[in-house]
Parts: structure tokens; sequence; C-alpha cells
């Protein structure tokens, strides 16, 4: 039986008890996506249910599309060994929505709900773990939003006067560029010779 085939009977048997909005096939592993308020119950079935078994958290990811008005897209890849298949479980978020923690159904998902809180902001309600974990305590914003300074918000770099390490705001000065304001095809003439 070809994956598709496969995909196609597994989805088909978890839409029957499972709220599934969406979904879509990627090589050998099926993708849902639910409502946020469905992940735990969603995860918790894929664990434990006699035919799913997919009792291993791989990962869990995020996404950045900020033209959307649920902004984050979370998912969390799970394996299956007994029937040697994956599954991604997606969700939706905005920036606002606070996630329902999924370490009650699998405990290693903390530092990863760590992870995707320092990097794009989305806070899991029920983790008492979620604090900086990627970048220092005193930083400023999510780095992998798309709406993030490409320069940051500050910078560290060492004082010879101080003689200390210091952490100062970016200043963007632009002492090396000139402006010239003049269109090139209007200002300039042509001199024939």
């Amino acid at each position: 039986m070809s994956f598709q085939a496969q995909n196609q009977k597994t989805l088909t048997y978890l839409s029957s008890f499972l709220p599934i909005l969406a979904f879509d096939s990627q090589d050998t592993s099926l993708v849902i996506s639910v409502k946020p308020e469905d992940l735990l119950f969603t995860l918790e079935i894929l664990k434990k249910h006699t035919n799913t078994q997919y009792t291993c958290l791989s990962s869990v990811s995020g996404v950045d599309y900020p033209e959307r008005s649920r902004r984050f897209e979370v998912s969390y890849d799970l394996l299956s060994i007994k029937f040697n298949s994956r599954i991604r479980v997606k969700t939706f978020v905005d920036e606002l929505t606070p996630l329902e923690s999924s370490v009650s159904v699998f405990p290693g998902a903390t530092w990863w709900e760590r992870e995707v809180w320092d990097m794009f902001g989305v806070f899991f309600d029920k983790n008492s773990e979620i604090k900086r974990i990627l970048t220092d305590y005193g930083f400023e914003g999510h780095p992998l939003r798309k709406d993030f300074p490409l320069t940051g918000n500050s910078e560290v770099r060492y004082s010879e006067e101080q003689k200390k390490v210091i952490s100062e705001p970016v200043k963007l000065e632009q002492n090396y560029r000139n402006f010239d304001y003049e269109s090139p095809w209007e200002g300039t003439k042509y001199i024939k010779e």
C-alpha cells in the first residue's frame, strides 16, 4: 500500500473521532490542523488510543505568518513506534491568546514550549517553566517574529573607558551616506563632443 493510500485510510479513521479542521499529506507523514481548544484532547487521544499510539513527541515548533489574524502556527510532531508512522498536529493562535501547554500529555514538551515562547512570544498556559531559554533574561522582544527589527533592540560592546562590557540601545547612524535628491535623469546634462 502506498503512503498516500495509507495516509488517506488513517485520515478517514481519525476523522471519525477527532475534531480535524484541515489535513494535508507530506511525504510519509500526515498533517492535521485543529482548533487551539481541541489541541490537548487531540494529542491525548493520539497518544493513548490503541490504534494510533503516537507516544513519542519529536518536536514542537512555531512559524509566524503576520498577514493572518491568527499569526502563529504551532506544530507538534508525533511518532508512533509501534505502527512506524508520523503525524503533525498544527494549531493557530494570535499574539494575545495563550495556548494550553501539552506538558500534561508529553512532559518532554517543556523545553520546546519555552523555545517557542522565547522566539515567537506564544505563551503556554499551565507550563510553570516558561522563561527565556535561547536569549538573555533581559532580552526585549521575540527574535523570530517577522516584525522584529533586523538589527535588534540593543547592542553589547566592550567599553575601553569603563573597562567593562556594556549594553546600549542600537543607534542607526548614517554618517557615510550621501543623499542626492535630484533625479539622475533630470539633474544630469550630457555634453556632446
